[in-house]
């Protein structure tokens, strides 16, 4: 594995493969393992529960047509800031209060995106929302840190588990709930639920005291240093994000299509069909345990060729392609797709959880840095999807959509075929 040369500011002496200082004795309970998962999928949902929300909240606060977008950008855009300024906190303040402090304040930037009714005022809560709902990437850290070597893939990928499901069902609930209460209501339940994580994690979570003693500027300046010289980073972070790029792409234009004939999905069909796809996150533990095992290799290559299938597959009972015809075999046509969707769902994750496991086993001095970049990485390929498959349903509709995604799942799979891949 070829490693970068630091400065040893950012990477001390240190045992190698474990953390050291007063966290030490902890370990990474099925019950903790439980928590940090409920916890990422909470959280998760203040960054994709907006998508749906747009239409009335622009409404009710007379946003122009030009902002009316910035409704489901500005968390996403938050949380990439978060990210670069809030994750690498991570290896330079003790762990715990870092989190708790840091739930809260999303909690109550979420109470005031609930109470506003000027819309720049509720646009900037949403915004530094996003970016403290970077605390997703603190706890997956520490996580990781509590976990031993030989058992840290697993730990990831159960963890990983609540990631994906927050963000498969965040579009749903969030639409129910507004739909029977109203979108203000969401937000306050939003703000409620991170409140009360913040109370639970303050009385569950160990100490973690970080490795490193050095400024929070040479953090960030070691960013670039971790992006551009660690290759297990680089390779992960890349096919991650292409995956994540597939995965956007099928879930931007999934609704849309089921709305169509011969599907005529209305909101709570299309509801539970975002429900039954998320069943694919079962594969996160064992993609996990996998990666523990030394079948990473041939795990990353069935989940790339699973993906590949579900996005062909998807084209042939959503597009006709090869002569299917949707209308004659609607309920088939059904099943296929939520089995499609959870497939899909399975490669992403499995692609993902063995990212993590590589980028965790680097040097423990830098993890939350390393996981912070390896998010932001996959974020971009997951926004370039969402843009593509935007773009190809407005040009040819759902068969293009399947196109852009298997032209990123397909990327992935090449690159999971060069050598070194692995390391």
């Amino acid at each position: 594995m070829n490693r970068p040369a630091h400065s040893p500011k950012l990477y001390p002496p240190a045992a190698p493969a474990a953390d050291v200082g007063p966290q030490g004795a902890h370990t990474l309970t099925t019950p903790l393992t439980v928590l940090f998962a409920a916890a990422i999928g909470i959280i998760v949902m203040d960054l994709f529960a907006a998508q749906p929300l747009t239409g009335p909240i622009q409404h009710s606060l007379r946003l122009p047509p030009s902002l009316t977008g910035m409704v489901a950008m500005l968390p996403q855009l938050g949380y990439a800031l978060g990210l670069v300024l809030l994750v690498p906190l991570t290896d330079l303040i003790e762990n715990r209060r870092l989190i708790v402090r840091t739930l809260w304040a999303c909690a109550a930037l979420l109470a005031v995106a609930m109470v506003a009714h000027h819309g720049s005022l509720f646009l900037a809560a949403l915004f530094f929302a996003g970016a403290s709902s970077s605390v997703i990437q603190m706890l997956v850290p520490m996580a990781a840190s509590m976990a031993s070597e030989d058992r840290r893939g697993r730990a990831v990928g159960n963890v990983m588990s609540g990631l994906m499901l927050g963000i498969l069902l965040s579009r749903p609930l969030a639409s129910v709930i507004a739909g029977s209460i109203g979108w203000r209501a969401f937000y306050g339940v939003a703000a409620a639920a991170d409140a009360l994580l913040a109370l639970v994690l303050a009385t569950r979570l160990p100490r973690r005291t970080p490795l490193v003693a050095t400024s929070y500027g040479a953090l960030l300046r070691s960013l670039w240093t971790l992006l551009a010289g660690e290759r297990v980073l680089q390779r992960h972070a890349l096919s991650a994000a292409l995956g994540m790029g597939a995965f956007s792409a099928f879930w931007t234009a999934i609704g849309l299509r089921l709305a169509q004939s011969p599907f005529n999905f209305n909101f709570y069909d299309i509801a539970l069909f975002a429900l039954a796809g998320a069943a694919g996150v079962v594969a996160t533990p064992i993609a996990g345990w996998a990666g523990d095992k030394a079948f990473g290799r041939a795990a990353l290559a069935i989940g790339h060729v699973v993906m590949l299938a579900a996005l062909v597959g998807s084209g042939v009972v959503g597009a006709g392609w090869f002569g299917f015809d949707p209308s004659m075999h609607r309920g088939l046509a059904i099943g296929l797709l939520v089995i499609g969707a959870a497939a899909l769902d399975a490669g992403v994750v499995t692609d993902q959880t063995l990212g993590r496991r590589a980028i965790n086993l680097l040097n423990p001095a830098a993890r939350g840095r390393l996981n912070g970049l390896f998010v932001g990485v996959f974020f971009i390929g997951g926004a370039a999807g969402a843009s593509a498959a935007g773009a190809a349903w407005a040009w040819v509709g759902w068969s293009g959509v399947c196109v852009v995604g298997l032209v990123f799942a397909g990327a992935a799979f090449l690159l999971g075929l060069l050598p070194g891949a692995h390391e």
